[in-house]
């Protein structure tokens, strides 16, 4: 069976009947995944190729990968904004947390490595710490219902000058 990747939110929070996830990506770009995964580039299954069994995405990554590197004096940015409504004393609480995040031209690390390597080392750091310690295989969402684990997660980041801001209004 093929893996499909997509966000687990919808299954690990169920409670949420109203939740909108959205990627920015260049013109193009989701035509052109399609392209790919229709075509069987994407897949797991072995195949045989002039007597050497390999899996199609093994081949994909190894041709993919490099190309998708940034080139010298490139530079990456993330942004990402979230907005969380609840109810709150009979209103609606929203609370925003906004993200721009760009390249460290000092340290030379990208922007995507900064968010999500960084949140890994945290989680990481978390457990070891034995502040957060649910066995297994655990989404983000997880070790942000444990008390104390997101505001350390965000002092981290925060040390690493990846810095949410956040709002919050009454409606």
């Amino acid at each position: 069976m093929e893996q499909r990747w997509a966000s687990f939110l919808i299954h690990t929070m169920p409670h949420i009947p109203d939740m909108i996830e959205k990627t920015l990506r260049y013109p193009g770009c989701i035509e052109y995944l399609k392209v790919l995964r229709h075509a069987g580039f994407f897949s797991q299954e072995k195949i045989n190729v002039r007597g050497q069994e390999i899996k199609p995405i093994d081949l994909t990554a190894a041709l993919l990968f490099p190309e998708w590197k940034l080139k010298p004096g490139e530079e990456d940015f993330t942004i990402m904004r979230i907005i969380i409504d609840e109810e709150w004393n009979g209103k609606i609480k929203q609370t925003t947390y906004h993200l721009l995040d760009r390249y460290d031209r000092n340290n030379e690390i990208i922007s995507m490595a900064r968010t999500t390597g960084y949140t890994c080392s945290a989680v990481a750091g978390l457990v070891l710490e034995g502040k957060f310690h649910k066995p297994g295989i655990n989404p983000p969402e997880f070790v942000g219902r444990v008390n104390g684990c997101f505001e350390s997660v965000l002092e981290y980041l925060a040390q690493r000058n990846v810095i949410y801001q956040s709002s919050e209004v009454i409606i």
